[in-house]
């Protein structure tokens, strides 16, 4: 059983990008731990979700990320998904989706910091127990800043399942980016690191919005495509300056698939007010919820502007 758990989850790394071949691989943890099984799965599902977002019909333009010059990982050109053309505000270069990792391991990003100017990166086992915490200033740029960590942790196990998280926070505390990446810990061997594939991309798009975009009439009116994590709800909200949600919306998954959504999100103001249209979803396997980010696996925010 181990080695099927083994084969299985070296077969996903190979459809995701070619990952290095390497002579040994570690031992995996035991089959009959439940938890991890599931964890794996949900990873392995978090991969062909990146793989499956491939163009049906022939796109005439592939917008390419930035290359760092630092780079020194194996590379692939990222395919076109219709409808997701927005690079992600916390972009991963390295490592790429279920990628192997032995401490210490070097992680690679573009960050557009939020408004606060402050930064978060954690290293989380697979119950969400931070492994390494990272708290630093980056300079807040739109398009991202291109950063490295080296990031050291000691796991019991000789392997298991882990999350990359990064966040950042506006002027106000509030989430304004989150994303994370799904990653296999080994305490023995060595890394062996997938491409990114299509995972530079916001897995939220909303048709015509944009930055500071107003609404009227008491209502935010919302149409566009979600890429999800998992098959948990996503959760919508307007969130104002307080951290309070002025209305929410529940839209439910149907798979990992990219699907389509439509929406309406009341409100009542009295005159022009900044909030936060907030996109959210969290990752059900953890077991440890931190007390800003919670146990999200993703977060997409645009301020807008609520008029009476």
């Amino acid at each position: 059983m181990k080695y099927k758990i083994f084969l299985f989850a070296s077969l996903i790394g190979l459809l995701v990008g070619c990952a290095p071949s390497a002579e040994s691989q570690p031992t995996p943890i035991s089959a009959e731990d439940a938890l991890q099984t599931a964890i794996v799965s949900t990873s392995l599902a978090i991969a062909e979700t990146s793989m499956a977002l491939t163009p049906s019909a022939t796109s005439t333009e592939t917008p390419a990320p930035p290359t760092p010059t630092l780079v020194d990982v194996a590379t692939a050109t990222p395919t076109f998904a219709f409808g997701f053309t927005q690079f992600a505000q916390i972009q991963f270069v390295s490592p790429g989706p279920l990628s192997s990792v032995v401490s210490p391991f070097n992680l690679q990003a573009y960050i557009a910091a939020g408004e606060s100017e402050r930064i978060q990166v954690d290293l989380l086992g697979e119950d969400g127990r931070v492994l390494q915490r990272i708290l630093q200033k980056l300079t807040r740029n739109p398009k991202g800043i291109f950063q490295r960590f080296d990031i050291s942790f000691e796991i019991r196990a000789v392997s298991e399942a882990g999350y990359i998280r990064i966040s950042t926070l506006d002027d106000f505390g509030r989430i304004q980016a989150l994303n994370t990446m799904p990653v296999l810990l080994y305490s023995v061997g060595s890394t062996q690191t997938n491409p990114i594939g299509n995972m530079i991309y916001e897995r939220v798009t909303v048709d015509g919005l944009k930055e500071k975009s107003n609404f009227y009439a008491g209502q935010v009116t919302l149409k566009g495509r979600i890429w999800p994590f998992n098959e948990s709800p996503f959760v919508i909200e307007l969130v104002n300056k307080d951290g309070k949600p002025l209305s929410s919306r529940i839209i439910n998954m149907n798979g990992i698939d990219t699907q389509s959504f439509e929406t309406t999100l009341p409100y009542q103001v009295t005159e022009p007010t900044p909030v936060r249209l907030t996109f959210r979803q969290e990752n059900p396997l953890l077991l440890v919820s931190d007390n800003v980010v919670g146990k999200y696996i993703y977060v997409y925010t645009v301020e807008i502007i609520l008029n009476p």
